[in-house]
């Protein structure tokens, strides 16, 4: 990136990020609950835009959610047990970083759960999400899209790096070996899962600040808070897009 589009870049970040604030604000006043899901192949960029989201918001009112393998009491609960521990109260903004979907991703790819569990989860999410905005819970999902040959690019960057050290995961090399069962498996999900009350919105992330910056205008745009004092720009529909079934076979998501 030129210097000229890092200037640019951290220009609009930094009118973005007055923007959350701002909408934040409104949407404590306003005791909003809100629900962010970033899910997306490893190596997509669901940290490194998280960060950005939340570096100036208020934290009380914001947290996020990675949990770690469920213990073999979670294993025996119900499967969206763990998870409805995490979700806001009002005036709160939590984001999960993966979420319940993993039982429709990884878990399907690596065998991590039966295929009656899968079938039983997948069936029952939609309903799940239903409950939870019948509540009042506010869910912004994103599926954050990436290349195979950007992906190996990124997961070969943190091997070397010491500072990626906890990036690095024993599942990283199945990433690309399994890049086929993970494209189905997110099909499935993807078209299962996707509702008018908890729509998926796709990122094209293989330009990671770009791709930001887009997330950022998208959460801006959805939480709707008014007389923001900054101009946000639209969001690029070539990145940023609502799904969609054609998507997955047009070319605007990676196979």
């Amino acid at each position: 990136m030129s210097k000229k589009a890092t200037k640019a870049y951290e220009a609009e970040l930094e009118q973005l990020q007055i923007a959350l604030v701002e909408s934040q604000a409104w949407a404590i006043a306003q005791g909003r609950k809100i629900l962010v899901v970033f899910e997306g192949r490893d190596a997509a960029g669901k940290g490194g835009a998280i960060k950005r989201v939340i570096e100036h918001m208020a934290p009380r009112q914001t947290r996020v959610v990675s949990l770690p393998k469920p213990s073999d009491r979670e294993v025996s609960q119900w499967y969206f047990q763990r998870y409805v521990a995490h979700l806001p109260a009002a005036g709160e903004i939590v984001l999960f970083d993966r979420s319940w979907y993993n039982r429709a991703g990884v878990e399907v790819v690596m065998g991590f759960s039966t295929p009656e569990q899968q079938a039983d989860f997948i069936r029952d999410v939609p309903g799940f999400e239903h409950s939870l905005t019948e509540g009042g819970v506010q869910i912004i999902k994103f599926w954050l899209d990436i290349s195979k040959a950007e992906q190996a690019e990124r997961l070969e960057a943190r091997v070397d790096d010491p500072l990626k050290r906890f990036k690095v995961s024993s599942l990283d090399a199945e990433a690309q070996v399994r890049w086929e069962a993970y494209t189905e498996a997110r099909d499935v999900m993807l078209t299962r899962s996707h509702s008018a009350h908890a729509p998926w919105t796709i990122v094209a992330t293989d330009k990671k600040k770009k791709a930001r910056l887009n997330v950022m205008r998208h959460l801006v745009r959805q939480i709707g808070a008014p007389d923001l004092s900054v101009k946000v720009k639209p969001v690029d529909a070539d990145v940023c897009f609502p799904f969609e079934a054609s998507a997955l076979t047009d070319g605007r998501m990676a196979r």
